[in-house]
């Protein structure tokens, strides 16, 4: 089986390796990246997750792409211009590295705000990060071969988390926090 769906429990040196990578990102993007963020669930202490470093680079806008292709392809990042989802734009590690996930998207979008959100709403809210721990460990478990079933099993909770951190938000005045690199 290639590439099965693992979610492992959370590892310490996660953050970490984070900090590794977004200083390297930010020596190569400088201004370039208006921020550059842990997120997903490696971002969320104590959250099991699949053990790939996920980070969102913010930029002012997608044009030119080789204003923040080029440096990251200089430090060892793949672009993948087959990425469907066309509100980012996406990064992978080099063969043989790291498993790593660099997610460009627009400074102030929804889905850019989206990932920050939830991930703060984890962060502050164990017994949901517990939930989610649950949800993409039964769903892990079933869908071992499926990556793409694995995420479409999950994304009802995920939907569910969002519209509960949303209603915090709103009664907290969230806003995302300083960049994390």
């Amino acid at each position: 089986m290639a590439d099965p769906v693992e979610v492992v429990d959370y590892e310490p040196a996660w953050p970490a390796l984070f900090a590794e990578l977004g200083s390297g990102l930010r020596d190569a993007l400088g201004d370039v990246a208006a921020r550059i963020d842990h997120i997903g669930s490696t971002s969320v202490p104590g959250l099991a997750a699949k053990p790939v470093i996920d980070i969102q680079v913010s930029v002012l806008s997608f044009e030119p792409l080789d204003a923040f292709r080029v440096p990251l392809e200089a430090i060892g990042f793949v672009y993948r211009a087959d990425n469907p989802e066309l509100t980012k734009r996406y990064f992978r590690e080099a063969p043989g590295q790291r498993r790593t996930h660099v997610h460009v998207r627009l400074l102030g979008s929804f889905s850019q705000q989206f990932p920050l959100l939830f991930r703060d709403y984890l962060r502050c809210h164990p017994s949901a990060a517990a939930e989610y721990a649950a949800v993409k460990r039964r769903w892990a478990a079933e869908f071992q071969s499926d990556r793409h079933g694995y995420v479409e099993a999950k994304d009802p909770f995920v939907w569910d988390i969002i519209r509960r951190a949303d209603a915090w938000a709103q009664s907290i005045g969230w806003t995302p926090g300083p960049s994390d690199a």
